[in-house]
């Protein structure tokens, strides 16, 4: 069966308008806008603290990849290394860098003095 001339250039207009509209549903997620956000929250006390952190992907469309947090001197005995792995002085990565989906959190818990942790690095994986 062949597909007439007027069904193919309709195809391919629509194809083609669809792909330049650079809002709605389609639109790729940026650092500035949708930038992983990190929250800790003391979820236990004594005489070691015991706190949870909740990394969010914030971008409706897009998972990220890689995500690097500032992490000062965390200690690596503190947490499982497939949750965050220290690579170095200010440099973790949690999830072993694997995808963390739109709008999906990973979470993971440690009891010490707060460690403040911030995204210092990640890569979305919109293509």
């Amino acid at each position: 069966m062949h597909c007439q001339p007027a069904f193919k250039l309709l195809l391919w207009t629509s194809l083609t308008f669809a792909s330049l509209i650079p809002h709605g549903w389609g639109e790729k997620c940026t650092t500035n806008g949708q930038a992983p956000t990190v929250q800790q929250t003391q979820v236990g006390f004594g005489r070691s603290p015991k706190f949870m952190v909740v990394v969010n992907n914030k971008c409706p469309m897009c998972p990220i990849i890689d995500i690097h947090l500032k992490c000062g001197s965390f200690p690596q005995a503190l947490v499982n290394p497939r949750l965050l792995k220290v690579l170095g002085v200010d440099d973790c990565v949690i999830n072993s860098g694997l995808p963390l989906a739109p709008l999906q959190t990973f979470s993971f818990n440690y009891s010490h003095q707060k460690y403040l942790m911030y995204p210092k690095i990640w890569s979305f994986q919109c293509e």
